[in-house]
């Protein structure tokens, strides 16, 4: 094979990956009308919205994410190239579904070069990552494969940091993965070599029904370099799968984050992961209701990386980060008619 042609399937290459950047996979959509076939152009629409505003919080690093701002006025439909559904239902009023979104590459790219907005489009080389789950001496199977299903739902391959899901192997021993969640360097590159990779993390999950809390230790090798990152969660015992989707979804950011920081001009650090970061359980009783809430919400000064993670017909679960932390967050909200509260441990918003 002579060398350019391999120049060229290698440049193919590359540009196949910047492209797939531009999906975004699995992304939940419901709208209510005065008909079906209302509700599914409704519910369509605000999903491609909503949807281009996930992309763009992928492709921007942190510190321009308020420059987005000035993108609010954008047609997301006008650079959609197509669109392929997921799921869905509906009834004579009512439709939901899941969508996969695939945005034109040039599009976006000319429109983020116009407004003079950094961002990063090249994927990172693919990380193993192995979640693992440690309650002691009896670790639940179900545990463990709860807390990889949070990691397998999230929109791994298109992301700028693509994830390999991985189990825990049995010649992978417990003591391996502390020297690595310990920030052992050796150990990283041992756990890399067991799994036949450059890049490997171990995502462990540790609870702590004492102090109602689940510590997560994001560890190993990334294209990056090696890091350790540890934070707690907390646990509502009636919903145990709120933290662990909470600590993924933060985990994935903050992987994205590593990335766009090191690969974006003018960009030199990104925003540190803490008590900021915050996954809501929103309650409503209709889509006119979600609709006020997430409008609100959207609207809020401060509130930066909101993202809908799930979506139902009475409820929702919503991301975001709010750098005054979450009592602040809620006497603001208070002021636009919005209840944020504590219950369990979690955080609930609804109408007031």
């Amino acid at each position: 094979m002579s060398g350019l042609l391999v120049a060229a399937l290698a440049l193919a290459a590359s540009a196949e990956a910047a492209d797939r950047v531009y999906t975004v996979a699995n992304y939940p959509v419901e709208a209510v009308a005065e008909n079906a076939v209302a509700a599914k152009a409704k519910a369509l629409a605000e999903g491609q919205q909503a949807a281009f505003r996930s992309l763009l919080k992928r492709l921007i690093p942190v510190l321009a994410y308020p420059r987005a701002k000035q993108l609010a006025s954008v047609k997301a439909a006008e650079l959609v190239e197509g669109v392929k559904v997921r799921s869905e239902r509906n009834s004579s009023t009512e439709y939901i579904a899941s969508y996969d979104f695939y945005f034109r590459p040039k599009s976006v790219r000319d429109l983020l070069r116009r407004e003079g907005i950094p961002f990063t489009e090249q994927q990172a080389p693919v990380v193993t990552l192995i979640p693992v789950w440690q309650a002691g001496a009896a670790v639940s199977p179900a545990d463990q494969a709860a807390w990889a299903n949070n990691w397998k739902g999230l929109d791994l391959e298109n992301s700028l940091t693509p994830i390999k899901i991985e189990p825990p192997g049995k010649e992978v021993r417990t003591d391996a993965i502390a020297a690595v969640a310990d920030g052992d360097e050796s150990a990283m590159r041992a756990l890399a070599g067991k799994y036949k990779t450059e890049y490997a993390l171990v995502a462990v999950a540790e609870p702590d029904p004492a102090a109602g809390r689940l510590v997560v230790t994001l560890a190993g090798r990334d294209a990056v370099g090696a890091f350790v990152l540890r934070r707690q969660y907390r646990i509502d015992a009636a919903d145990p799968g709120y933290a662990r989707e909470l600590a993924a979804v933060v985990a994935l950011r903050t992987l994205e984050g590593r990335w766009k920081a090191a690969n974006t001009r003018r960009v030199t650090a990104v925003a540190a992961a803490g008590d900021t970061d915050l996954l809501i359980s929103v309650e409503f009783r209709g889509m006119a209701e979600w609709q006020d809430i997430s409008r609100k919400l959207g609207t809020m000064p401060g509130v930066e990386e909101l993202d809908v993670a799930g979506l139902s017909a009475r409820g929702a679960r919503v991301t975001l980060r709010y750098a005054d932390g979450a009592q602040r967050l809620a006497e603001e909200l208070a002021r636009r008619g919005l209840n944020l509260r504590s219950s369990g441990g979690n955080w609930v918003l609804s109408l007031r």
